[in-house]
């Protein structure tokens, strides 16, 4: 898997703040500040915790994220199968969920510019 050399730059940045905040106890990349191993919950928490501080008054999840990257992934690159490996999804047509987004946009934009060049479909 291909990473951007900016973003192994944050990880090592990161760690280097994990070594001092953990007192160099640490097995994971992610940690709470004790050294501890982030758990669903704890994420769950976070994430509502960072919505609320944006002022954001929808529910977003942990999921809600994932499935935000996914499609936005599914957009960017068309690949389906990518989609797929990076999800982790074993069976595709799980992962197929991501086509009907990007063919409802697709349509809704084909009526707008229709609508809006007088083509009717």
């Amino acid at each position: 898997m291909w990473v951007a050399e900016a973003d192994i730059d944050r990880l090592r940045t990161w760690r280097e703040r994990q070594a001092t905040a953990c007192a160099g106890t640490y097995k994971h990349v992610f940690t709470t500040l004790e050294g501890k191993p982030l758990g669903h919950r704890y994420v769950q928490r976070m994430v509502k915790r960072y919505v609320a501080t944006a002022g954001i008054d929808q529910n977003i999840s942990p999921h809600t994220l994932r499935r935000s990257f996914a499609t936005d992934l599914y957009r960017e690159t068309s690949k389906i199968r990518l989609v797929q490996k990076v999800l982790g999804h074993s069976d595709l047509s799980t992962t197929m969920i991501y086509t009907h987004i990007f063919d409802e946009e697709v349509e809704s934009a084909l009526k707008s510019f229709c609508q809006a060049t007088a083509v009717v479909v």
